[in-house]
């Protein structure tokens, strides 16, 4: 069995039969949703290229995103929208879609594994926080690739009606061409005005 499965084997040896993992996409871009992902994975699959969204393709991605889905023994996909990230922050709307993604989930872990140091705090569950976890355990690195191309393929749609930004390219992080259309075009509706306060100076 590959390393990625050291944080499920060692969670398994000490008694939690039930383990998802936990992780998210687009924190930090300035528009759009953050969304969270949560998976539970057959003991010991094995899925060829599995490994943190970031280090993979985009075309990857989305095979891999199939196999997940079909193999997983549950998971959920949610957001926290532009809305909820300026009203209660971007930390707090993130461990929001988590929790929204672990409530979907079919079977109730009894552990989740969740990238990063921070405690989203799920009711009844216990939480194991990994840092880059997304490339150390197989079941938070599956939830990375629900997560990155659910989000995506949502600003992919998004670009469609906001065709002057490139949310299709960028996804809404800060580039260059980005900055470019918010100074010629203002901001647009999935715009999150907590990350443009600097930028329009107030």
């Amino acid at each position: 069995m590959s390393e990625l499965w050291n944080y499920e084997l060692d969670a398994m040896e000490k008694g939690f039969d039930v383990i998802c993992g936990v992780d998210e996409a687009g924190r930090g871009p300035l528009a759009g949703p953050v969304c969270a992902a949560a998976v539970i994975l057959p003991k010991g699959l094995e899925i060829e290229g599995l490994n943190d969204s970031k280090k993979l393709t985009d075309k990857k991605r989305r095979e891999l995103y199939d196999v997940i889905c079909e193999k997983a023994l549950a998971y959920g996909i949610a957001f926290a929208d532009h809305r909820e990230i300026d009203e209660i922050n971007i930390l707090q709307a993130t461990f929001l879609a988590m929790r929204r993604a672990v409530e979907q989930l079919q079977i109730k872990p009894q552990l989740a594994l969740v990238d990063g140091n921070r405690d989203p705090v799920l009711d009844g569950i216990e939480v194991k926080t990994i840092v880059k976890g997304d490339s150390l355990s197989a079941s938070i690195a599956a939830a990375s690739i629900l997560a990155k191309v659910t989000r995506d393929r949502y600003m992919e749609e998004q670009a469609e009606l906001y065709p002057q930004y490139g949310f299709s390219v960028h996804k809404g992080y800060g580039t260059k061409a980005h900055y470019a259309a918010l100074t010629e075009h203002g901001p647009c509706p999935i715009h999150r005005m907590s990350f443009l306060k600097k930028f329009y100076g107030n």
